[in-house]
């Protein structure tokens, strides 16, 4: 089972479809027992970071993320489910992340630039085995809709980035713990062959638990 949180931020469906769509059996859930008994979580974001997290927070499923990922199933986030990943936020001082990646989340600044960055901008695929990006082109388009961006401290994690002011992180990879800051499933052919990587991830995963296989 493929858990989508839902935590009171946004629109769901548009998720939900487009992860059926590409062969998972997605359930929304807002329990941290059913994300603890996922095969693969998806963490959306749509909205404040402050009030994400405070949603996350009183639901308990701050906890129930961080105790997932150290299973080592597939995690995704998405949009503001990327930036809660880290240790704080500019949009909501003061707030704390999630922390499972060391780093902050600025916003977009400079003369003429307009924020939010909406609209369809390119990838430079800067790790090509990342396995949300098998398929996918250097230089592919994807859709954005967002003010702020994660800015990891580690680069090691970048697995994509998208310039727009800066050159800012748009996939995020470390270890099963995978991220976009664009929207996949708005993203048309592109977007799906992505949700397609990570429903094809959780289905290894799960030969791996009928077989007894290790992940190695």
């Amino acid at each position: 089972m493929l858990a989508l949180i839902d935590y009171g931020s946004g629109n769901l469906r548009s998720a939900e479809k487009a992860l059926a769509r590409v062969g998972a059996a997605v359930q929304i859930v807002n329990r941290p027992a059913d994300v603890l008994a996922a095969d693969a979580v998806v963490l959306p974001g749509v909205g404040a970071f402050g009030d994400c997290i405070k949603n996350l927070t009183e639901l308990g499923m701050d906890v129930a993320i961080r105790q997932f990922i150290q299973t080592g199933k597939p995690f995704l986030g998405i949009c503001v489910g990327l930036q809660m990943l880290f240790e704080s936020g500019a949009e909501s001082p003061g707030v704390a992340g999630l922390g499972i990646l060391p780093g902050t989340v600025p916003r977009f600044v400079g003369a003429g630039l307009k924020v939010p960055h909406m609209g369809w901008n390119r990838l430079n695929i800067r790790q090509s085995a990342c396995p949300l990006l098998a398929g996918i082109a250097d230089g592919s388009y994807v859709y954005f809709v967002h003010s702020y961006y994660g800015a990891p401290r580690q680069d090691s994690v970048v697995a994509a980035t998208t310039e727009y002011g800066v050159d800012f992180a748009s996939v995020i990879w470390s270890g099963n713990v995978l991220a976009t800051q664009f929207h996949p499933e708005k993203s048309q052919a592109i977007g799906l062959k992505m949700l397609e990587n990570f429903v094809a991830l959780q289905k290894a995963g799960d030969r791996r638990q009928e077989t007894g296989e290790s992940a190695e």
